[in-house]
């Protein structure tokens, strides 16, 4: 089956997926908070940048390798983190890991993800990123960053835009809570979906096996949208990233970005990428969207910079790129497509989004990704 037929959007994979998994499970992925405008926000603005289309340029066979801290790619973009991955399709971490691996595009795992770092280990490639929810306690991020190193993950992403846990307000109704419980109303969504229940029953009931160690069981006084994590988890402050710039020796990338002077100061401190991202909606429904925070964030520092939230077609990855951002992660996308077909879908989903680069880098004379035009404003 010729799969671009049948499935050549990331929203056919999208609406299969929804079929495919659990609504509690759906609730959790694809939710922001509040009334989930910041989410809307991103796929408005993303619609707005516009290019003018190039005429009478001849055969192209666009180049979509790019440098990134160091590395080449294949492609510009890579799979973003997802807290509790394997919730949302069981065995998601490996599953990604090794898409990754096989593409050669990075895979960023959560702090908070269903697998530890050593259950990591046989599946990632040499483009390995270990986001981090930043602990409170020193011995326990010391102890973090070494299990992490030793895995294999070679970049750090510190997640700063997480400073309390948002309320999600779609997840809640939902009935999900961490860890998850099964409860008669849990139980009549699972029976809905037997591929992520018998998937599930085989591999048991997931939960943060990376921060295990760490913890107790004891969730009491914990809102229903945080979790264990959150007994660890420490608001972190300048001085933080001056502490983990002094105990972490490989790429260090700062995510959550959303203020120029903020990028500015960053520089100064020695990080070696700013990610900018509203973490897709979920964490503050008055943010402006992500594409509009880039390009003052361009303008304000020389550090290469990652983009996120919103991001939906190879085009949205042309926009991103072409205001200024160096690379591109996707994390509802991945998951959209493993819920749909697993790790085929992943690798489909790679091939839409190199072909829709490719087709609209066609449309628009563009070589290579250093020859995109400059954008317009639609609307």
């Amino acid at each position: 089956m010729d799969l671009h037929s049948r499935y050549p959007a990331l929203s056919d994979l999208r609406r299969l997926a929804k079929r495919r998994i659990p609504k509690f499970v759906w609730e959790y992925l694809d939710s922001g908070t509040g009334n989930e405008a910041t989410k809307s926000r991103n796929r408005t603005e993303l619609d707005k940048i516009g290019f003018p289309p190039s005429i009478l340029h001849g055969d192209i066979t666009p180049d979509l390798t790019t440098s990134f801290l160091g590395q080449t790619y294949p492609l510009p973009f890579g799979i973003a983190p997802i807290g509790m991955s394997g919730l949302i399709w069981p065995g998601a971490e490996p599953a990604l890991a090794q898409a990754g691996a096989t593409h050669n595009i990075p895979y960023c795992i959560s702090t908070v993800a269903t697998r530890s770092p050593e259950d990591m280990a046989p599946h990632i490639g040499e483009h390995a990123w270990f986001q981090l929810y930043p602990p409170r306690d020193p011995d326990i991020r010391r102890d973090m960053l070494a299990r992490a190193k030793d895995a294999g993950f070679n970049t750090l992403v510190l997640t700063v835009d997480v400073p309390t846990s948002s309320r999600r307000e779609r997840q809640v109704r939902s009935g999900l809570t961490n860890p998850p419980k099964i409860t008669p109303r849990i139980l009549a969504q699972i029976a809905t979906c037997p591929t992520w229940a018998m998937e599930t029953a085989k591999r048991g009931m997931p939960y943060m096996r990376g921060i295990d160690k760490y913890t107790s069981a004891a969730t009491e006084g914990l809102p229903p949208t945080a979790h264990v994590g959150y007994l660890l988890r420490t608001s972190p402050d300048w001085s933080y990233v001056t502490w983990l710039r002094d105990n972490w020796d490989g790429p260090l990338v700062v995510k959550g970005v959303m203020r120029g002077e903020d990028a500015t100061r960053l520089e100064t401190m020695g990080a070696d990428a700013i990610w900018i991202s509203n973490h897709a909606g979920r964490q503050f429904d008055a943010s402006p969207a992500s594409i509009e925070a880039l390009p003052a964030i361009r303008a304000a520092t020389k550090l290469p910079l990652i983009f996120d939230s919103g991001v939906e077609s190879g085009l949205d990855i042309l926009r991103a790129l072409a205001l200024g951002a160096d690379f591109v992660m996707l994390g509802r996308a991945f998951h959209f497509a493993l819920g749909a077909m697993g790790a085929k879908g992943v690798d489909h989903l790679i091939d839409i989004l190199a072909k829709d680069m490719a087709a609209n880098m066609g449309q628009l004379g563009a070589a290579d990704l250093g020859s995109l035009p400059d954008t317009l404003k639609l609307g």
